[in-house]
C-alpha cells in the first residue's frame, strides 16, 4: 500500500538487534508518523524477518527547529 521512508535489516551476524521501520514527517506528529506506519502496513514488507521490529515515527518542526519521535516495539 505504501512506502516506509527507511527500513533497516540487521545483518545476519547481529541477529538479536531488532529491523527498524521509519517513517519521517516535517510539521506534522511523530505519532502521526506512526500511525501511517500502521495504517499503511508498512511493516508488512518484514513480514518474514523473524526477529523484533521497531517501528520509529520522526518528525521535525521548523518553527521551534526541533524532533520528535515515538518508538514502538513490537515482538515476533
Amino acid at each position: 500500500k505504501g512506502f516506509a521512508d527507511i527500513v533497516f535489516i540487521p545483518r545476519k551476524k547481529f541477529q538479536d538487534k531488532p529491523a527498524l521501520v521509519v517513517e519521517l514527517k516535517w510539521d506534522k506528529s511523530a505519532a502521526g508518523a506512526l500511525a501511517q506506519i500502521k495504517e499503511k502496513h508498512y511493516g508488512n514488507a518484514l513480514k518474514d524477518y523473524q526477529g523484533n521490529l521497531l517501528l520509529v515515527g520522526i518528525n521535525y518542526d521548523k518553527a521551534t527547529k526541533k524532533h520528535e519521535c515515538v518508538i514502538e516495539k513490537i515482538k515476533k
